[in-house]
């Protein structure tokens, strides 16, 4: 059992992810774009969905939605599920592609990320908080989107090595030419 939990992804998602939510604590906060702040971990969990499919997506979203949440103080799981619809929504767009080109993986995470950062104020009208839907969501979702393609091309390939996956490799068959 303890061999199972070293061997498996969360032992580089954790340290990763730390890094991320120092980043996005820190930095984020004071490069905002048109007064938003570009989420780094909703993102990640997207890519980690085009990366490993939408179950591992989900892994990594809810992981590192808890770990914002143990940070900001929000209630635990809000941002979570959040997080993990981004890697669902992430993982599901990516099976249009059986081995998407970096474009792709681009729209995929981009698309995943909205995903997400839409999802917040719906679990935080289920949560209770007053006045859960800013007026300014149709300025924050392009940007966050747009911020999720433009980072991609780091994040996939962290989501995998995070994941413990390699990429895919298409071999030609090989015909059998009978003598």
């Amino acid at each position: 059992m303890i061999a199972g939990f070293f061997q498996g992804p969360l032992v580089r998602i954790i340290p990763v992810g730390l890094i991320l939510l120092a980043l996005q604590r820190t930095i984020l906060v004071e490069l905002q774009v048109d007064g938003v702040i570009i989420q780094l971990m909703t993102a990640m969990a997207a890519a980690a969905g085009v990366a490993g499919g939408s179950e591992r997506g989900a892994v990594v979203g809810f992981v590192l939605g808890a770990m914002f949440d143990l940070a900001e103080g929000t209630p635990l799981g809000s941002t979570a599920v959040a997080m993990t619809v981004a890697g669902v929504v992430g993982g599901l767009l990516a099976l249009i592609a059986a081995d998407p080109q970096w474009w792709l993986q681009a729209i995929f995470t981009a698309l995943g990320t909205a995903a997400g950062v839409a999802m917040v104020p719906v679990v935080r009208l289920f949560v209770g908080e007053e006045e859960p839907f800013q007026q300014q969501l149709a300025v924050v979702l392009p940007i966050v989107a747009l911020a999720g393609a433009v980072l991609s091309p780091l994040l996939v390939p962290l989501a995998r090595w995070c994941l413990r996956m390699k990429k895919a490799e298409w071999k030609q068959p090989t015909a059998d030419v009978a003598t």
